[in-house]
């Protein structure tokens, strides 16, 4: 059977350094995977997220316990950092944390975003897939100018400006793809069904995050794996090692 080359695009990753100053503890890993199939149901991943569910309702957290979880406060404390109110705009993994913990179940999307929400939830880190077919050259996550154009996530005709100094993820032809670090993904990079190229994101803001960070990271391979991806060899990124390059030769600043 024929399989599909891998996408020749690199794409470097960078972490701006005006952003490190205001929040040093900050990590971020990264899985690249040039190809793969995105399902609408994966019966793995549906017990996977039930399962990380099932133990959050179980454990009882109130909205201030979420909101102090180690891992969570630490990002609230990050948000203010960059001068964004963390009570108005909860981390992408606040807002599934504190869903769930009050009973609910998350709606169930595809088998990449699926697999993040459990991912995330067992984690509590924000954990994301980004669609990066229409992303070449360079990715940096930075402070933004105010003059990047976001389109939101399922109403791409209403675009928005970024506040200027908000955290985004910013390519360099002027767009952003986030909102308020990853409160907010944008539309460009939401992950659809069908074959894609993706980029898969975990963050910590927390002390010893890059541990938390690593191991999210090696259960996403083993379930990237398991759902016919080849995914890159994890790249994680910090303080000191700010920028590396993915879809392409292997970075020296992969996961330890």
């Amino acid at each position: 059977m024929e399989t599909t080359p891998a996408d020749p695009r690199t794409v470097t990753v960078t972490i701006d350094a005006r952003l490190s100053e205001r929040v040093p503890g900050y990590v971020l890993g990264l899985i690249a995977v040039p190809h793969i199939d995105v399902v609408r149901d994966a019966p793995a991943v549906v017990a996977q997220l039930t399962a990380a569910e099932d133990r959050l309702h179980t454990a009882q957290l109130t909205k201030a316990d979420v909101s102090a979880l180690p891992s969570i406060a630490a990002w609230r404390d990050a948000y203010r950092a960059v001068d964004v109110n963390p009570n108005r705009f909860p981390c992408a993994a606040e807002s599934v944390l504190r869903r769930v913990a009050k009973g609910d179940r998350l709606p169930r999307i595809n088998s990449l975003v699926d697999l993040c929400n459990a991912v995330s939830l067992d984690s509590r880190l924000p954990v994301a897939s980004c669609d990066v077919g229409d992303i070449e050259g360079e990715l940096e996550v930075r402070l933004a100018h105010g003059d990047e154009t976001y389109l939101p996530l399922g109403a791409a005709d209403a675009p928005e400006r970024p506040e200027p100094g908000e955290v985004v993820y910013a390519d360099g032809r002027g767009r952003a793809h986030s909102r308020r670090w990853n409160w907010r993904q944008g539309d460009v990079v939401k992950t659809d069904l069908g074959p894609r190229r993706l980029l898969l994101t975990v963050e910590s803001a927390h002390d010893g995050g890059r541990a938390d960070v690593e191991e999210a990271l090696r259960r996403l391979v083993d379930a990237l794996v398991a759902l016919g991806g080849e995914p890159g060899k994890p790249l994680v990124l910090d303080r000191s090692t700010s920028s590396g390059e993915l879809f392409g030769a292997p970075s020296a600043a992969t996961a330890r």
